[in-house]
């Protein structure tokens, strides 16, 4: 790049919410590789300043997130709500549904629960509807599944409808963060593939994060999708953090 052409180009900044972890400084060490300006929020309303910054990329984690964009002038998207129950029956391998607490209180099976997006709820599994005590709003909508066992679960980000970046999350429902984030080029190919042949025969919003994983069948395993994500507020585990910063910047 010429010297003129780096000055008329303005490197983006990674704008981070308050809260320190892993993550964020995770991506704040490689925006700097990158040569991004990097800028974390004072607190979780933006100061005229921080508004005021140019090219802004939003790493936003917490409930703020959409509130945080709008006043950036970026539109945050969630997935759909039904986006997993309507999903082809061989990508989920178990049943979902999406209802109105109500509905899920007359469940008299185990059932796994959780908000389609917002993460204010606990995810949990409960031996029968009237177990459902933390949701005070009968209205409020949730999606209600077959309990099953998760061997692993992996963690993809995607642009344009194609798999950037994976990594491994949870092995037997342990958080592999002491490992590492440990997983063999054949685990890490085979989650990239099936996320891959989801992604080409759906339609999700861009750009998005795709939870796979692995479930126990007794004598075998079966690949089937965990859940979508928004990709400006999910954790990055183990994925490359540039990658990851190339998809932030497509909102």
């Amino acid at each position: 790049m010429s010297v003129l052409n780096r000055e008329r180009y303005i490197m983006p900044t990674l704008v981070l919410s308050p809260q320190y972890d892993a993550d964020s400084q995770a991506l704040w060490r490689g925006a700097v590789e990158l040569g991004w300006n990097v800028q974390r929020l004072a607190s979780w309303r933006p100061t005229i300043e921080e508004l005021s910054i140019k090219d802004p990329v939003l790493y936003i984690d917490g409930l703020f997130g959409p509130t945080i964009g709008e006043a950036f002038g970026k539109q945050l998207i969630e997935p759909p709500d039904d986006w997993l129950p309507k999903l082809d029956y061989k990508y989920r391998q178990r049943s979902v549904s999406l209802m109105p607490v109500r509905e899920a209180k007359k469940a008299l099976l185990p059932i796994f629960v959780k908000p389609p997006n917002n993460k204010s709820h606990k995810a949990e599994c409960v031996k029968n509807g009237s177990h459902l005590t933390q949701y005070t709003e009968d209205d409020y909508l949730v999606l209600v599944a077959d309990p099953v066992t998760w061997v692993t679960e992996y963690r993809c980000f995607a642009v344009d409808g194609k798999v950037v970046t994976t990594s491994i999350y949870l092995r037997k429902g342990e958080l592999q963060r002491k490992n590492d984030f440990q997983a063999t080029k054949e685990e890490l190919a085979e989650a990239t593939k099936f996320a891959q042949c989801v992604l080409d025969e759906t339609v999700t919003p861009n750009p998005i994060v795709i939870d796979v994983g692995t479930i126990d069948r007794g004598n075998h395993e079966v690949w089937a999708v965990v859940e979508l994500n928004a990709a400006w507020g999910s954790g990055i585990y183990g994925c490359d953090p540039k990658e990851v910063l190339k998809a932030l910047e497509r909102y």
